[in-house]
């Protein structure tokens, strides 16, 4: 499709805008801009069209299977839209008296509430932006606890081979050290490495169970009390809460601190980068340390305070109000019997399609799994030369959205699939037939593979160009 400056015609102009009802003042000589902007010129019926192609080109959950839904995208019901957009809440300003804004304050400690009795954790801050930022604020909290308590030397932050990326790159961010340990054949932790890891340079662990190959470890319990014995603390990723909310609780597994996605998890869109929420959850050991204003309500009324060893701001104000808003609805509106089952619908589904695909694709980790599973398409690839990103790119041609492709990274060749609590079973059937229907084609015809997607608005491009050299604004002729 055309970019808009490339539709533009010179001369359509719009009368669109008011007539100016304040005095005019002339700008300074020295302020004003020495060349033209380029704006483009098109009319109105121009421009809708525009913003229409521009929304056809984007897939998302409301156009088909979009099989990432239970931790990153999933369906967001209208109803946390309309109490986000609620006059009350939207028209607020965060340098308001406290007094004057005690109900958006009790959404805070009601959220808190709420969140605290899923996760088994005593307290929550909403201040981190997003999920790594979660993953940056607890370990600040771990590193401000142990200087505290005088044991400097524990700089050492334990994270399985198969962790999400910014689990890494949050240790480094805060100054401690990455130590890694291998999975088990079973996609889990290996205990007699997490044995020989711990030491009194330990600082903690960081875990997401279940984990990334959707695998609830069976070791929990053990896995998290070495960590204490050692002295170190245990710190839950909440990427793939979405399998165990109302459940299961990281606070009973022996976890200390836990990041939430509220914008994944308790569905609030986060299309194009935002707007996130990070949400920290903490048990009493830790609360002192965390970040500033901390709200508490007491004689009858809301007031942020400043934890007594606090590790200050993380974020200006106080986070993402809209969206920790946007939870607030959703737990509400699910309520405990509806949290839960959210969580086994997830599974079901995922388990479903597993089993639907087990004979023809490689299953790497066992017969079942949580809400998400792994398949390997490594064998496929060598008996055909079809690559995982093969597939993928076959799968643009079903209207489906292509799972997330070579993660984890102790799968060769990896599709890990995630098909969220709101899809049916008939919808979960034709993407499994398109699954089987790419695997019998990457067998009998595997050079049309390298030409897909066939039918896309954009067909096979040179991804490695496109990463190294990427055209990411219009040259003008004047330029």
């Amino acid at each position: 499709m055309k970019l808009i400056f490339e539709r533009s015609v010179e001369g359509y102009t719009n009368e669109m805008i008011a007539p100016c009802d304040v005095p005019l003042v002339d700008i300074p000589k020295e302020m004003k801009r020495q060349k033209s902007l380029h704006l483009p010129s098109l009319p109105q019926p121009e421009i809708s069209r525009h913003y229409t192609e521009l929304a056809d080109a984007t897939f998302g959950i409301n156009n088909g299977f979009y099989p990432l839904g239970s931790c990153t995208m999933k369906y967001n019901p209208k109803i946390n839209d309309e109490m986000a957009a609620y006059p009350n809440f939207a028209n607020i300003h965060p340098l308001q008296p406290e007094h004057t804004v005690q109900g958006s304050l009790e959404v805070f400690t009601k959220t808190e509430n709420l969140l605290k009795e899923i996760t088994g954790m005593d307290a929550i801050t909403f201040q981190p932006a997003a999920g790594a930022h979660g993953e940056f604020t607890s370990l600040l909290m771990i590193k401000a606890y142990h200087e505290k308590n005088g044991q400097t030397q524990r700089n050492k932050i334990i994270v399985p081979d198969s962790a999400h990326g910014t689990n890494p790159a949050s240790v480094a961010m805060t100054g401690m050290i990455t130590i890694n340990i291998p999975s088990d054949k079973y996609g889990c932790v290996d205990i007699d490495a997490l044995k020989e890891a711990v030491g009194e340079d330990t600082a903690g662990l960081m875990l997401t169970n279940p984990n990334t190959a959707g695998i609830f470890d069976k070791n929990i319990l053990e896995i998290t009390k070495i960590v204490h014995e050692a002295g170190g603390l245990n710190y839950y990723d909440g990427a793939n809460l979405n399998a165990i909310m109302g459940i299961a609780r990281p606070g009973d597994m022996g976890f200390d601190i836990i990041h939430l996605n509220l914008h994944k998890t308790f569905s609030t869109p986060h299309g194009g980068g935002g707007p996130g929420s990070g949400a920290v959850g903490c048990k009493e050991l830790l609360k002192p340390f965390l970040p500033n204003y901390y709200p508490i309500a007491k004689d009858g009324k809301i007031s942020f305070t400043q934890p007594e060893h606090s590790i200050g701001q993380v974020k200006g104000f106080y986070g993402q109000f809209s969206v920790f808003l946007r939870a607030l609805t959703y737990i509400l509106f699910l309520g405990s019997e509806g949290i839960s089952s959210a969580s086994k619908s997830a599974v079901l589904n995922a388990n479903y399609m597993l089993h639907e695909l087990k004979d023809m694709f490689e299953v790497p980790y066992g017969e079942s799994c949580m809400h998400e599973f792994v398949m390997s398409l490594d064998k496929l690839k060598k008996e055909t030369g079809v690559t995982a990103l093969d597939v993928a790119k076959g799968i643009l041609d079903h209207k489906m959205y292509p799972p997330t492709m070579y993660f984890p990274l102790t799968v060769p060749e990896a599709l890990m699939i995630e098909p969220p609590e709101t899809e049916s079973k008939g919808r979960i059937d034709e993407a499994i037939a398109v699954y089987r229907k790419l695997y019998e084609a990457a067998h009998s015809n595997p050079e049309e593979f390298k030409e897909y997607p066939l039918y896309a608005q954009i067909h096979r491009v040179d991804e490695v160009r496109a990463a190294r050299h990427p055209v990411i604004r219009f040259n003008f002729d004047d330029e």
